[in-house]
């Protein structure tokens, strides 16, 4: 494998890569690289009024009802975690929610999209839920706010709204039934000892186990959602976190959004694997162990430094047979919750970043790995990328691995994650990923 095709090191440090998988072009620059990681208290910060800590935000424990009818919610009863589904207005303060699925207010791809287009009908099953739900004063109320709100939000004056027919009412809030535009709320805004308002709860705040459920419940979602759209061909399962990285608001969530189609990275990507089904192994893993990049590793996954990404990047490829989450054994997902978790914790709720999840679309013959990118949104693309279609990386692949490694030792010294190696202590072999065994 010609790997200076895509890796090369100049004699003055600059670092030219390009990615593999998508033929991103990228330089990293000597002298651009950020400061080094840290989670201090900004000046900024102002005290934390403990009084408005769990009703802070629109996804907060005080505020269920801002968001549409939750789809299912996890709660913790007795040291279990119990899913309960379709739970009607008047119970939403019965219990506490740990995780929370609820549809999207405001969809990327409409219910009308899945319409218009596909003459999409909601399932029986989400009618009768909807009935049921609006067979309740508290019910109509919720739902009734909601349209009012989103209504307003869409430029609608109070008089257009009065006006508007209650079939044109009750179509509109189907889209809270039957959409296939999800997030996965977690219960807290702030870390649990949080003195200040920038102490925020972010995915490295959860102990080891609540990062497995919060993962476990999102699978679940993906699952579900095929199942209710038999016109979705992938699920694009992702987490903005901070606004920087495009979150909407400061408080942890994962999206799921239901496409019909693959999108043009996944097709590429599927191409290669027709060429050659090893491509992850040789392009990803035994090019990172190459150059030093591999970074940590679990018996059920292994994480390396990315090239040829926008912002710096760590990639988590599970090792399994299975190609797509829902398809992985429980002990299978711990194992890859359980790294992505680790890298959440050294990071800290302080540096913006995007989650992204790849799996094998679901209508797919040839398999790739699921793998998560975490993308450091530290950096801001200008001018030169737009003319050049080259990026500008702050940080080189050897700086961002010398960034995170001292990190990992250090919150596992701390107890903070635990069944993972780190760097030196990896277990390097060829071809470590087999999902192209069958």
């Amino acid at each position: 494998m010609q790997y200076n095709l895509f890796y090369n090191i100049m004699p003055d440090g600059t670092v030219k890569q390009i990615n593999p998988f998508t033929d991103t072009e990228v330089w990293a620059v000597p002298g651009r690289s950020s400061k080094p990681i840290s989670n201090e208290i900004p000046e900024t910060a102002k005290p934390l009024d403990k009084s408005k800590i769990t009703k802070y935000c629109s996804f907060c424990p005080e505020r269920y009802f801002e968001t549409p009818p939750e789809k299912a919610r996890l709660v913790k009863r007795n040291g279990n975690y119990e899913v309960l589904k379709f739970l009607p207005a008047e119970k939403y303060f019965e219990t506490v929610a740990e995780f929370r699925r609820t549809p999207n207010l405001f969809e990327i791809v409409t219910l009308d999209y899945w319409r218009k287009n596909y003459n999409y009908r909601i399932p029986e099953e989400r009618k009768k839920w909807r009935d049921e739900y609006l067979s309740t004063p508290e019910g109509v109320k919720h739902i009734d706010s909601l349209l009012d709100y989103k209504l307003r939000q869409l430029g609608k004056t109070e008089e257009q709204i009065k006006k508007m027919h209650s079939y044109d009412r009750l179509a509109m809030a189907d889209a809270f039934f039957g959409g296939s535009h999800e997030i996965i709320i977690a219960r807290h805004h702030f870390q649990k000892d949080a003195e200040w308002d920038s102490q925020l709860f972010s995915s490295g705040s959860m102990s080891v186990e609540e990062h497995y459920q919060y993962f476990k419940f999102t699978i679940d979602a993906i699952q579900d959602i095929f199942a209710n759209n038999r016109y979705a061909r992938y699920i694009s399962v992702f987490q903005n976190w901070l606004r920087p990285a495009g979150a909407s608001m400061d408080h942890l969530h994962k999206q799921l959004v239901a496409l019909d189609e693959w999108g043009a990275s996944i097709e590429k990507q599927i191409k290669m694997l027709r060429e050659d089904p090893n491509a992850f192994n040789e392009l990803g893993v035994n090019f990172a162990a190459r150059f030093n990049l591999i970074i940590a590793e679990n018996d059920f996954a292994i994480a390396y430094v990315g090239i040829g990404h926008r912002f710096p990047t760590i990639e988590i490829f599970s090792r399994s047979k299975a190609g797509r989450p829902y398809e992985h054994t429980d002990e299978e997902i711990r194992g890859m919750s359980s790294l992505v978790h680790a890298f959440h914790v050294a990071m800290g709720s302080g540096i913006s970043c995007n989650e992204e999840w790849y799996y094998t679309p679901v209508d797919s013959v040839y398999k790739m790995p699921w793998h998560v990118l975490i993308k450091w949104r530290i950096n801001v693309p200008a001018g030169f990328e737009g003319g050049t279609s080259i990026y500008l990386n702050p940080m080189t692949p050897i700086e961002l691995r010398d960034k995170i490694v001292p990190r990992l030792y250090q919150v596992r010294d701390e107890g903070k994650i635990n069944g993972i190696r780190i760097a030196e202590e990896c277990r390097i072999f060829p071809n470590p990923l087999q999902y192209y065994l069958k």
